[in-house]
């Protein structure tokens, strides 16, 4: 079988090559664009507007990762600044892990934990995807929860 290159074809085949494979191209856009319901993985912007999220699997499991800093104020540290753990505050805040553990349980995901690097706290967590798209991002310490809202960034 002799391979042959799009730029050896002739003008005429390589228009068709070309127009089939952006067909087929375009015909796949709308599945890859779909989300299943329920989908939460993907980047999000959090509800202070000041950085990014990015979930996506671990294992099984769900986690997050600071992927961006929005905040250009200056005096915003880029370091995990507020982390109890002295050694730790030298840790980057891009790529800092700051969702872990979630499982999905019917329409949530539970069971994880949230870090706030703003406050070096850990919080108990879950999350779910609202009607209106958001994600619901709740911690909870003892029994005093609090529900933020982050936004989905395309």
């Amino acid at each position: 079988m002799t391979r042959t290159s799009i730029v050896s074809l002739g003008p005429r085949r390589r228009a068709t090559f070309l127009a089939i494979a952006a067909g087929c191209l375009l015909g796949t856009a709308p599945a890859m664009a779909e989300r299943p319901p329920g989908e939460i993985e993907g980047s999000w912007l959090t509800d202070d507007h000041k950085g990014v999220v990015r979930i996506s699997a671990c294992g099984d499991q769900l986690c997050g990762r600071i992927a961006q800093v929005l905040d250009r104020t200056p005096g915003v540290p880029r370091t995990d600044v507020n982390n109890p753990d002295q050694r730790l505050r030298a840790r980057p805040l891009v790529g800092l892990l700051t969702l872990w553990g979630f499982r999905r349980a019917g329409t949530a995901w539970e069971g994880g934990h949230a870090y706030d690097p703003k406050s070096g706290r850990s919080y108990r967590s879950t999350l779910a995807l609202e009607a209106n798209g958001t994600l619901k991002v709740t911690g909870c310490v003892l029994f005093i929860c609090q529900a933020r809202h982050w936004t989905r960034l395309h």
